[in-house]
């Protein structure tokens, strides 16, 4: 029989562990010198430890050339973490039994399409978020990146054209194009824009303040960050650090996939309402406590991608998507976590709930291995794990997959057959269409072909030879990723469609280029 104190003992053990006391001592100088040293523009970081805030500041400028700082009320672009705020605006709605997470959306939506018709019947409100629809990694999101001429509701219609790749709730691919879907969703069944409803029914409710919703809104608040990238390389990533366009963002579009932008103090907040599973400090609730566990529920089991030795002790055993969060375990610990990124500026965010803590840090960069190491230096530190070389080894990570990326790209070029084009280049000219994306039209110019994808505002290129019948577009906007445009033609050389990929083995996968299927538009008088 075991003893009452071996009984006291298994018990202690079996508790979890407290979360540390105190944020880092060093955690100035922790942020500083790392942030110097990649040569990132600005950071902020705000963490939760139970009932208090016990940190919620900046790093650095908002912007290159201007020495103006960043400090707890600087509004930084979250991306994807924002898709956690979208669940909760459904999570509202729910109490307010207006929907059911388990509605089929055609119930409050019935002019919704999937390619599929059964799908179109059984796609229920919870499946818009959990990645399991069949559809490709990334697919469709062409229609908003890096921008779009399309209203929401436009890009919503075009979803039922997207072919599916998997067939329905057999696998996770995660998607944007859905949240765009649950976002509308949010307004057909309030009344008001999803900007609107999240802005009064979750933001300012909910303590945040800063947060902004919607595009006009963040370029009239005068203390926000401004995005960075690495553009002067062979590949993104590499060559130094300059200021973007800010106009370069989701937009209104995709907005409730990742169009959010909040501060420090904001996302103390919300880190507050997540670990509280939906009470606010004066009482009343945001959600309900059963909302908040609908959220943090697994639903559609992800794949665990095999991390190098150096990095095996990040390497989960699950790993799961619940409503807008990710689930997993991290060295026998649950994680609830998110990242996030839109061009120019990154996000993580992460909750230890067993241990009461949970922390954010935003980027107005892209500079993922700093983003990385920060976050697992915390989360080692809040489970009173000793210091793992998590900065060092993450930065070393994704400087090798940058490495690998211009090695790659390298391999390929010299791999080109100079051979072709096949036609006189005019007679590549015409309009092609894709019937998710809309029409790309390539005309003559001077120096060659210039390529127009006309459902997004600025994004035009001149056509480059590369081999045989593809050419490379070449952007004056550098932040666009280029691709390989191909050609295929019949048997008498008249041009039967068009395809693409990416040129950069690397690059994000909202590039979903290779997802488009262009054919020539027959022009009628």
């Amino acid at each position: 029989m075991t003893s009452v104190r071996t009984l006291a003992l298994l018990l202690v053990l079996a508790a979890p562990l407290p979360a540390a006391a105190a944020p880092p001592r060093n955690l100035d100088t922790m942020v500083e010198t790392l942030r110097k040293s990649v040569g990132a523009a600005g950071v902020s970081i705000a963490i939760v430890e139970g009932e208090k805030t016990t940190v919620s500041r900046g790093w650095g400028v908002r912007k290159l050339g201007d020495p103006t700082p960043v400090d707890a009320a600087t509004i930084f672009q979250t991306g994807s973490t924002g898709k956690a705020m979208t669940a909760a605006a459904l999570a509202v709605l729910v109490d307010d039994g207006k929907i059911g997470w388990d509605d089929p959306v055609i119930r409050h939506m019935p002019w919704f399409r999937m390619y599929d018709a059964w799908v179109t019947r059984e796609m229920t409100i919870r499946d818009l978020l959990v990645h399991r629809s069949g559809l490709g990694l990334g697919q469709g999101d062409l229609m908003f990146v890096p921008r779009t001429n399309l209203t929401r509701k436009q890009t919503v219609e075009r979803v039922a054209f997207l072919k599916p790749r998997t067939s329905f709730r057999s696998s996770y691919a995660y998607d944007n194009v859905l949240y765009s879907v649950a976002g509308q969703l949010v307004e057909e069944v309030s009344g008001k824009r999803w900007e609107d409803f999240i802005r009064e029914r979750v933001l300012r409710p909910g303590g945040m303040l800063d947060a902004t919703s919607d595009s006009e809104e963040r370029f009239s608040h005068a203390n926000r960050s401004f995005p960075h990238a690495r553009l002067s390389g062979v590949l993104r990533g590499l060559g130094p650090q300059q200021l973007l366009d800010e106009r370069d963002e989701l937009g209104r579009t995709a907005a409730p996939a990742g169009g959010l932008a909040l501060s420090a103090n904001d996302m103390a907040a919300w880190l507050h309402i997540q670990l509280a599973q939906g009470a606010l400090p004066d009482g009343k609730r945001l959600f309900s406590a059963a909302q908040a566990r609908e959220m943090w529920k697994p639903v559609t089991p992800m794949p665990v991608s095999n991390l190098p030795d150096s990095l095996k002790l990040a390497q989960p055993t699950y790993q799961s998507y619940a409503l807008g969060w990710q689930v997993q375990d991290y060295r026998g610990h649950r994680m609830i976590s998110h990242g996030g990124g839109v061009f120019g500026s990154i996000t993580r965010v992460v909750m230890l709930p067993d241990q009461k803590v949970g922390f954010a840090i935003m980027l107005n960069s892209e500079d993922s291995g700093m983003l990385l190491g920060l976050t697992y230096a915390l989360v080692d530190h809040y489970l009173g794990l000793p210091d793992n070389g998590w900065i060092a080894k993450w930065e070393s990570w994704y400087q090798a997959r940058l490495a690998g990326g211009k090695n790659a790209l390298a391999a390929t070029q010299a791999k080109a057959v100079k051979v072709g084009p096949s036609l006189d280049l005019a007679r590549y000219a015409g309009r092609y269409r894709d019937a998710w994306y809309g029409d790309v039209v390539v005309t003559p110019a001077a120096d060659g072909l210039s390529i127009d994808f006309t459902s997004t505002p600025r994004m035009k290129a001149r056509l480059r030879h590369w081999q045989y019948d593809s050419f490379i577009a070449d952007f004056d906007d550098k932040a666009i990723e280029k691709p390989y445009v191909t050609f295929a033609l019949d048997s008498d050389g008249k041009v039967t469609g068009v395809t693409m990929k990416p040129v950069n083995p690397i690059s994000d996968f909202s590039w979903d280029y290779q997802d488009l299927d262009l054919r020539p538009v027959v022009e009628t008088k």
